[in-house]
């Protein structure tokens, strides 16, 4: 029987990719996602992976999400914690709603999606949990200190998680893209993209959605068994650790 996968942010930009990428590697793949009901529409009908709504930053919408995907296609092997949102100001603009908001998506989504299914890893003695960071979780950005402070600590809960897991035949690791070309990115202005982001970059481009998904593909694999606690940085020689 194929191992199922959970994607949250699963329909779109480098979710989208990740989920198709299963998908194509053997995978039953489940797609999470919040709120684009058009995108989430667009998703299964073109790829036929199922899809399903909930928010990542309320918990018993994780429990209640996780049961029905379980329900409908078996215990969930492998997790993709993808799901992230930017409200960006500078710290002196910034406001508590905007703090709150990044870090109950970007950190305690993880715990709210993790912490439903590792029991059942555990008992099963598999899973993969496989963290989406940031190259501004492990440099810092300004105008980001609620998004670098919440993928900065998804690097602490890969890295103690990770510990947890490692006797129950349980990896957790990060990957921490940089500037990848989603639609996002190629909607900043194309004078700012060309001659402040891309020149920053040492191989000269954008990164693609693909190349990520083939990272998340290879650590949800059985040869990735001995990887655990690790952070695998995919941002064109940008940021070096």
């Amino acid at each position: 029987m194929a191992k199922v996968a959970l994607v949250t942010g699963g329909t779109r930009g480098i979710g989208s990719a990740i989920s198709v990428a299963l998908k194509a590697a053997g995978y039953t793949v489940a797609a999470n996602y919040a709120g684009n009901d058009d995108a989430a529409a667009a998703f299964t009908k073109e790829t036929g992976i199922a899809t399903y709504k909930w928010s990542v930053a309320e918990y018993d919408a994780c429990v209640a999400g996780i049961a029905k995907v379980e329900a409908n296609l078996g215990p969930v092997d492998v997790l993709v914690n993808n799901a992230g949102i930017t409200r960006d100001a500078m710290f002196h603009k910034m406001t508590p709603a905007t703090w709150k908001e990044v870090i109950d998506t970007n950190l305690s989504g993880l715990f709210n999606m993790t912490h439903p299914v590792w029991t059942g890893m555990r008992d099963r003695k598999f899973g993969r949990v496989i963290n989406i960071s940031s190259i501004n979780g492990q440099k810092g950005q300004a105008g980001q200190v609620n998004y670098s402070a919440a993928k900065s600590g998804d690097l602490g809960f890969t890295k103690a998680l990770a510990q947890e897991g490692a006797r129950a035949g349980i990896t957790v690791n990060a990957i921490c893209p940089g500037y990848i070309g989603t639609e996002m990115v190629r909607a900043i202005d194309e004078k700012v993209l060309n001659e402040r982001i891309i020149p920053m970059i040492p191989v000269g481009r954008l990164g693609e959605p693909e190349e990520i998904a083939r990272i998340a593909v290879f650590l949800a694999s059985d040869d990735a068994g001995f990887i655990t606690g690790s952070t695998i940085s995919a941002n064109g020689g940008q940021f070096f650790v």
